[in-house]
C-alpha cells in the first residue's frame, strides 16, 4: 500500500495550482495547522465531499491484559474520528457521485 505524504501533496499544489514549491508547502502547513488547531478545540472539520473530522471524548473504562488477564483501567482520553462523505464512499466504491449540497 502507498503512503501519500507531505511532500508529495505539496508538490501536486504546486503543479495544479502553479504557485512556487515554497508557496506549494507553506499552504499545505497552514492548511494542516489551521485543520489541527480546531480539533484540538475540539471542534469538528468538514471538508465538503470528503468528510467531517471529529475529536470524541472516551470516558474511564476497564480493560483486561489479553496475556495475563489482569485487570487495567485505561485513562480517559480524546480520540480522533473520521466519517466520509456519501461522495467519498461512492467514489471507492466506483459508483456513482451523488449530488451535494454543501
Amino acid at each position: 500500500m502507498n503512503t501519500i505524504t507531505r511532500a508529495q501533496l505539496a508538490e501536486a499544489i504546486y503543479a495544479q495550482v502553479g504557485l512556487s514549491r515554497n508557496e506549494s508547502a507553506e499552504l499545505l502547513e497552514d492548511v494542516l495547522e489551521r485543520v489541527s488547531a480546531a480539533l484540538e478545540s475540539g471542534r469538528a472539520v468538514k471538508i465538503s465531499a470528503f468528510g467531517t473530522f471529529t475529536v470524541r471524548q472516551k470516558g474511564l473504562r476497564v480493560g483486561r491484559n489479553p496475556k495475563t488477564g489482569v485487570e487495567v483501567p485505561i485513562m480517559p482520553r480524546r480520540v480522533l474520528s473520521f466519517r466520509p462523505s456519501q461522495v467519498l464512499k461512492a467514489r471507492l466504491n466506483g459508483e456513482a457521485v451523488p449530488a451535494t449540497d454543501d
